[in-house]
């Protein structure tokens, strides 16, 4: 298994993947937890966890909820 991040516009539409890939789930959200504010700052608006090529969840917001 490979984790990764599909970085999204809000549209849905992707604007790259992370950079790393993980072993763990919990190793692909701890890296979101530690980089999601310079994805903001990238212009990044969502992400979406992936398994290999599957979806696991998301889209999930990086805007604070209003």
């Amino acid at each position: 298994m490979a984790w990764s991040w599909r970085l999204e516009k809000s549209d849905g539409s992707p604007v790259g993947m992370s950079e790393e890939t993980f072993t763990t789930q919990a190793d692909a959200e701890t890296w979101l937890g530690e980089n999601w504010r310079a994805l903001r700052e990238d212009e990044v608006d969502q992400v979406t966890l992936l398994d290999d090529e599957n979806v696991v969840y998301g889209p999930m917001s990086l805007h604070d909820p209003q």
